[in-house]
């Protein structure tokens, strides 16, 4: 399941978020990618350990943990710290499927059930720099409002087309599920999806009781705690 998620971060958290990722200091964004997709990076990265992009990581941890429609989507176990790369002149990544599992700097490793790019620069600042995701549906492209998010599973090949012009800055980061299964997660999401929209036009329907029941029920069955 391929789901946008507007409005992670408000105008005023993008701004202050801008502020200080824009006085930080840039590295090579290679220094964290394997052997295959090193040959394909081209962009600049914060280091993961830099103070601002743990001050800015927080930023984004706090507003997900408040974020109903993630919470639904992805029904996390564990998050990545957030982290954040850079596109401009031209710097693109070529097609790339990211590792199955990833250790952070600190804490246990974490399995890549879902990939996360959090748009931190409006479509208007740059030219070029889409991410295209590649599933059994084809190619979709996304180019988000700042402050809006994507979310993806992360077995789907992806890739950034080149930025020609401004610069592209994002924060990218994976969630491992309660739920492994993307399909598992789908129903669920839809299921839950259905139980809001019952609760909000028809608070007493009959049925609703009923599939609040079935919803926990599978993910009961479903859940890796």
């Amino acid at each position: 399941m391929m789901l946008p998620i507007p409005d992670v971060l408000t105008p005023e958290q993008v701004r202050q978020c801008r502020q200080m990722l824009d006085t930080a200091q840039w590295v090579d964004g290679r220094v964290t990618t394997g052997f295959q997709s090193a040959r394909v990076k081209q962009n600049s990265q914060l280091p993961e350990t830099h103070p601002t992009a743990r001050a800015v990581g927080q930023v984004i941890l706090d507003a997900l943990a408040q974020n109903l429609l993630f919470m639904s989507a992805a029904l996390p176990a564990r998050l990545y710290p957030p982290m954040f790369n850079r596109y401009a002149g031209g710097q693109h990544f070529g097609a790339h499927v990211d590792n199955a599992v990833r250790q952070p700097p600190s804490g246990p490793r974490i399995r890549t059930d879902l990939s996360c790019t959090l748009f931190l620069c409006d479509p208007d600042e740059y030219e070029g720099g889409e991410l295209v995701v590649e599933d059994l549906y084809g190619h979709h492209t996304v180019k988000l409002t700042a402050g809006h998010m994507v979310l993806y599973p992360s077995s789907s090949l992806h890739h950034v087309r080149p930025v020609t012009a401004g610069a592209r800055t994002c924060s990218f980061f994976w969630v491992q599920s309660m739920v492994r299964d993307d399909g598992d997660r789908r129903i669920l999401f839809d299921m839950d999806m259905a139980i809001l929209a019952l609760n909000k036009d028809m608070p007493d329907h009959p049925g609703l009781l009923s599939l609040t029941n079935t919803y926990h029920n599978l993910l009961r069955r479903w859940v890796e705690a």
